[in-house]
């Protein structure tokens, strides 16, 4: 395809993104303390990692060595370089800043690590875009309740500050924390919340939730107004889990229980964060569900004083909700996806991937046009792709077809968004490289642009190799998206 009515502007970041607690590995090299991630063991061929009190137990955890992204940076990012990145989205691994998250001085080796990163990246001229917390919280807090627990603001900011000022002249664009909303969702108590909890826990009620959610608020926007005290240039965004969703049916039940799940699921963190207060669909969600936030006397203050400069975002897939008799009256069933199994269901005119997501490239151009025209601030995408079985052949290539053509045709939505007039200033698919998943542990199910030759048990060389559609991706990058 050639574009050849809309030029994008020549500062659009084209990029691909990863995740410190899904490629870096090393997870207690050179000072490094415990995540609640790596407290997470993977259950071969499991549809799911099992929670684990014992870090040091018999069992395989997969975020323990991951992609070994920390012993392999300078060769990843120079494979990145060679593909024509623009920007790098990534995140900074809390525990290797401050291992326990109360110490009163971080952890040099940690800070010099990705003082190398930013340096390697800057030499093949890409932009890093940093999530200061995806799903990194510290073990040891996450045993005194993590985001559950206020303390948890000032060990935040005490990191946030550490960060802002040894990377200053290094980092522009920054993420407060990493898919926020799915801190409502059952399963986010351990990974975005930060806590020990289980997910079948007594403590993993919407009470609780709702409460640390409020937390990470004002830590949010305290970190915003901080970042501007110390560089005015810095750019700091909400980074959300887009939930896409459209009624089953035309039924006004339908229309009326999509129009709910989207408000809660889609827009409530960000209308929170752009816009700087709780809208009052949030107000009436809490009263009907016996909610009662524990606010402090500036918190809402706060909140209004710290807003973000853009949206951030994931985007798979899209989901239809119905009011009607649990939603399978037309005979759909539930959906698959990111997130959202638990409240979707299929669409009838979608096709789905191999995992059973449903693939909804116009989805996305709805998408973002809905976004902005809610919130009018700079979009951007650091999440988008394809997960797939993977087949290296005997001469070390990948021939990633249908991931090209899943890209492909996202690409050529978000060219008719920005078209649309909608400031779109990055588009940052998942995955730079392989990585292991967040659910599962195994690395099997692959997104990435690279290859990384190992399997689900950690057993492998761990050789990278380019696939097709890195060379596809590097094209389109050279062309400025001019041709896909």
């Amino acid at each position: 395809m050639e574009n050849k009515l809309f030029n994008i502007n020549h500062d659009f970041l084209w990029g691909a993104s990863t995740a410190a607690n899904q490629v870096e590995g090393a997870w207690n090299v050179d000072g490094k303390g415990p995540s609640v991630m790596d407290s997470l063991s993977t259950v071969p061929g499991s549809s799911h990692r099992v929670e684990e009190d014992d870090i040091t137990k018999d069992a395989y955890f997969s975020s323990h060595h991951a992609s070994k992204f920390y012993e392999n940076y300078q060769e990843d990012i120079r494979l990145m370089g060679e593909m024509g990145l623009k920007a790098y989205r990534m995140s900074i691994a809390w525990t290797r800043i401050f291992p326990k998250g109360i110490e009163e001085e971080p952890n040099e080796a940690g800070l010099a690590f990705y003082d190398k990163v930013f340096d390697e990246l800057k030499k093949y001229g890409i932009e890093p875009i940093v999530t200061i917390s995806h799903y990194e919280s510290p073990w040891y807090l996450a045993k005194r309740g993590g985001w559950t627990n206020r303390e948890m603001i000032e060990h935040y900011l005490k990191y946030c500050e550490v960060l802002f000022k040894r990377y200053k002249n290094k980092v522009t664009y920054w993420m407060t924390f990493n898919e926020i909303n799915c801190a409502l969702n059952q399963f986010g108590i351990r990974s975005a919340l930060g806590t020990s909890f289980k997910m079948n826990s007594p403590e993993n009620n919407e009470q609780t939730r709702f409460q640390a959610l409020h937390h990470q608020f004002v830590a949010s926007a305290q970190a915003v107004r901080l970042a501007k005290k110390i560089n005015p240039h810095f750019k700091v965004g909400c980074m959300i889990a887009t939930m896409i969703s459209y009624p089953l049916t035309c039924h006004p039940l339908d229309v009326w229980a999509n129009y709910q799940n989207e408000q809660m699921k889609n827009m409530f963190c960000s209308d929170v964060m752009v816009r700087g207060y709780y809208p009052n669909y949030a107000k009436k969600y809490m009263r009907d569900h016996g909610i009662e936030l524990d606010i402090e006397a500036y918190d809402l203050a706060i909140m209004r004083q710290g807003t973000v400069d853009f949206y951030a975002c994931s985007y798979y897939q899209t989901i239809c909700i119905s009011g009607q008799a649990e939603g399978t009256h037309l005979g759909q069933g539930k959906a698959n996806g990111n997130l959202i199994s638990d409240f979707g269901v299929k669409n009838p005119y979608l096709k789905e991937s191999e995992w059973g997501w449903q693939i909804d490239s116009l989805g996305f151009r709805y998408m973002l046009n809905q976004i902005y025209d809610r919130y009018q601030i700079p979009i951007m995408i650091v999440e988008n792709g394809l997960g797939a079985v993977d087949e290296l052949t005997d001469d070390h290539k990948i021939h990633d077809n249908y991931r090209i053509a899943y890209l492909k045709e996202h690409v050529k939505e978000l060219i008719h968004a920005i078209e649309d007039g909608v400031e779109v200033i990055g588009y940052m698919p998942w995955s730079a490289i392989d990585l292991i998943a967040l659910s599962t542990g195994n690395i099997r199910k692959r997104y990435g642009f690279i290859y990384v030759d190992v399997d689900d048990q950690g057993k492998g060389s761990y050789q990278r190799f380019p696939k097709d559609s890195y060379y596809w991706y590097k094209q389109v990058i050279a062309t400025n998206g001019s041709e896909i």
